[in-house]
C-alpha cells in the first residue's frame, strides 16, 4: 500500500521570495504524497482507516458534497485497501456528474444522493441498508471531522523540522487540520487557520470540540481570505495562483490553498510577522479541485 509511506514529502523553501520582509517561509508540500489521497486527505483518514482494519469493517461509508476532494480520497484510500467506499453525496444527482464524483465512481465507489435537508442531518438513508450490512460499516464524518481525524492530523508535523517554526499557517474548511496542529505544536507556537468559508464564525466552537481543554482556543482564525465563499473564487485569487506558480513552480488549488497562501503572503507584507520569524505553509493538496475552472484559467 504505497501511500501508506511518505518518501516524496518535501519541505520547500521560499527563503529569497520572502528574505526582504525579514522572515523565512517553508513550504510543506502534502500534495507530494499521492494524487488522489493527497495533501491533508490521508493524514484525517487514516485513523478511520486503522479502526477499519481492526473492526473487520467491510466498508468505509462517509459524506461530501460534489467537489469534494475528501470524497474522491476516501475512495481511492478504500480502493488501495480492500474496502467498499460509499459516498452519501448532497444534492440530487445532476445529468453531467462532477469531475469529483466521476473520479469516485470510477474508483467503484457507492454514490447515494441525497436532498439538502436530508443531508444536514447526516443520517445513513434507508436505501444504503439494502445493500449493505450497518455493522460492516465504519462512518467517517464528512471532510474527516472528529477525533480520529485531528490525532491524525497531528501526524502532518512528524514530515518536517518542527522545532524551526514559529508560526504554522493553514486553509480551514471543518477546522480538522487546525486542531490537529495545535494538538502537535510546541508552547510558543502559533497556528493561523485561514477560513475557506464566507461568515463561517461557528468554526471555532467545532474546532475547539475536537481539542482538549487546556489546548482550546491556541490558535488564530482568519476569516477575511474566503474570496465570496466556499469554493468560490475572484480574478484577484486566479491571478494570485498564477503569479505564485510563476515565482515559485508550486501549484495551489483555488478552494483550499490559493486562499491560504494568498492570505499569507498579503499577511507577510503587511508585516504581520516580527522580523525573523519562520513560517510554514501547509500545503493540503485538493488540486484536482482545479478542473471545475473555465479552461486556461491557470497555467499550470
Amino acid at each position: 500500500m504505497h501511500f501508506l509511506s511518505f518518501p516524496s514529502i518535501s519541505v520547500q523553501s521560499l527563503k529569497n521570495l520572502y528574505q526582504p520582509f525579514g522572515v523565512n517561509v517553508d513550504v510543506l508540500r502534502l500534495d507530494q504524497i499521492h494524487p488522489l489521497v493527497s495533501g491533508n486527505k490521508w493524514f484525517k483518514l487514516k485513523e478511520y482507516v486503522k479502526q477499519a482494519q481492526e473492526q473487520n469493517k467491510k466498508q468505509l461509508l462517509t459524506f461530501g458534497g460534489a467537489f469534494s476532494n475528501h470524497i474522491v480520497a476516501t475512495a481511492a484510500a478504500a480502493k488501495e485497501l480492500g474496502l467498499q467506499a460509499i459516498g452519501i453525496i448532497r444534492g440530487e444527482r445532476s445529468q453531467q456528474l462532477s469531475h469529483t464524483l466521476q473520479e469516485a465512481e470510477a474508483l467503484e465507489m457507492d454514490l447515494y444522493f441525497v436532498s439538502r435537508e436530508m443531508y444536514k442531518l447526516k443520517e445513513i438513508p434507508p436505501v444504503v441498508f439494502e445493500h449493505y450490512e450497518g455493522h460492516d460499516m465504519l462512518v467517517v464524518h464528512e471532510g474527516g471531522y472528529g477525533t480520529a481525524g485531528s490525532m491524525g492530523a497531528a501526524t502532518i508535523l512528524d514530515h518536517c523540522d518542527q522545532r524551526k517554526y514559529s508560526h504554522f499557517i493553514t486553509a480551514v474548511g471543518t477546522g480538522t487540520t487546525l486542531s490537529g496542529l495545535v494538538r502537535a505544536a510546541n508552547i510558543g507556537q502559533k497556528i493561523i487557520g485561514i477560513s475557506v468559508l464566507k461568515n463561517a464564525f461557528s468554526l471555532i466552537e467545532e474546532i475547539n470540540a475536537l481539542l482538549p481543554q487546556p489546548l482550546q482556543n491556541r490558535y488564530t482564525l482568519l476569516h477575511d481570505f474566503h474570496f465570496r465563499g466556499y469554493a468560490k473564487s475572484t480574478p484577484e485569487l486566479i491571478a494570485f495562483m498564477n503569479q505564485w506558480y510563476a515565482a515559485t513552480t508550486i501549484p495551489l488549488d483555488f478552494v483550499y490553498t490559493g486562499k491560504a497562501f494568498f492570505a499569507a503572503d498579503q499577511l507577510i507584507k503587511e508585516g504581520y510577522f516580527a522580523e525573523g520569524s519562520n513560517i510554514l505553509l501547509i500545503h493540503s493538496g485538493g488540486l484536482q479541485g482545479n478542473r471545475s475552472l473555465p479552461k486556461d484559467s491557470l497555467i499550470f
